[in-house]
């Protein structure tokens, strides 16, 4: 059975269009139904629906990339948070990939699968129990960007603070994520390009088909504080 709250709040982290504005109305009372989500998490989730439905595109759209395109502290891929460009991304990738096909969720071929709105999707197919464990292993990432959106003062901030009520973190110790809060000026494109410049990654061997702990298994050794630099 689906769990339509992680579906939503996959759409809710997309880059917005009109299909998302049309849909965002029913949003607020499908979550309510479900009732995984309550208190200031839900009210902070309803404004950002309103805020969708009701804002200019346009704004929307740009807003959404100056937070999500241009910030590398915010990114949605949940590997460049913990394994930056090195090559241990890229085997994580393939493991995270492999699990969605195990389990029939299919990748277009443009995507990457630490991609955070794909990973949510993936989530809503599963047995709530173990989708809630698998986010809980993230909860490190998700409480960072909760923290800095709201820094920020940014409604997306809500849909952190709702993954954060949702991850079963029992017994998972806090740790930070690898990279820094930081940040160039988002319209300084130099700066930008400067900050984003990649490391080639090297993919190692074909992996075996990963499992669910295995994974677990891979976002727990990746939970080790960041590295000053120079160190």
């Amino acid at each position: 059975m689906m769990t339509a709250t992680f579906k939503i709040l996959s759409a809710l982290l997309s880059y917005p269009g009109v299909d998302l504005q049309r849909a965002a109305p029913e949003f607020s009372e499908v979550m309510a139904a479900e009732a995984l989500v309550g208190g200031q998490a839900a009210a902070g989730l309803n404004r950002l629906i309103d805020e969708i439905a009701s804002g200019d595109i346009y704004d929307l759209q740009e807003q959404y990339v100056l937070l999500f395109d241009r910030t590398r502290s915010l990114s949605l891929h949940l590997f460049e948070h913990v394994h930056g460009e090195s090559r241990d991304r890229g085997q994580a990738m393939i493991d995270l990939k492999n699990l969605y096909e195990q389990n029939g969720l299919e990748m277009g071929s443009a995507e990457l699968p630490d991609f955070l709105p794909l990973f949510l999707e993936f989530l809503s197919t599963q047995p709530l129990a173990e989708a809630r464990v698998l986010l809980g292993e993230a909860s490190h990432i998700v409480a960072a960007m909760a923290d800095r959106l709201t820094k920020r003062e940014s409604g997306y901030a809500a849909i952190f603070n709702a993954l954060n009520d949702l991850a079963a973190t029992e017994g998972i110790a806090a740790a930070q994520p690898i990279v820094a809060d930081e940040e160039a000026d988002p319209s300084d494109f130099d700066a930008l390009d400067a900050a984003w410049e990649d490391t080639p990654v090297a993919f190692g061997p074909e992996a075996d088909p990963g499992c669910k702990d295995e994974l677990i298994a891979k976002l727990r050794a990746a939970r080790r504080p960041a590295v000053a630099p120079g160190n």
